[in-house]
């Protein structure tokens, strides 16, 4: 009797996560667009400013 259980356990387990994987998006997130950067450039030179 455990068996059958556990089998049902991992199947929905599984099941679930596929579920929030390939489901639809569900993200709150408000719409930003592209925000500037405002912090201070980097001290360390660059390969390619050499």
């Amino acid at each position: 009797m455990r068996l059958p259980k556990l089998i049902d356990d991992v199947i929905a387990y599984v099941s679930g996560a596929l579920t929030r994987i390939f489901g639809l998006n569900d993200d709150a997130y408000p719409p930003t667009g592209t925000q500037p950067y405002e912090g201070e450039p980097s001290r360390k030179k660059r390969f390619s400013d050499w």
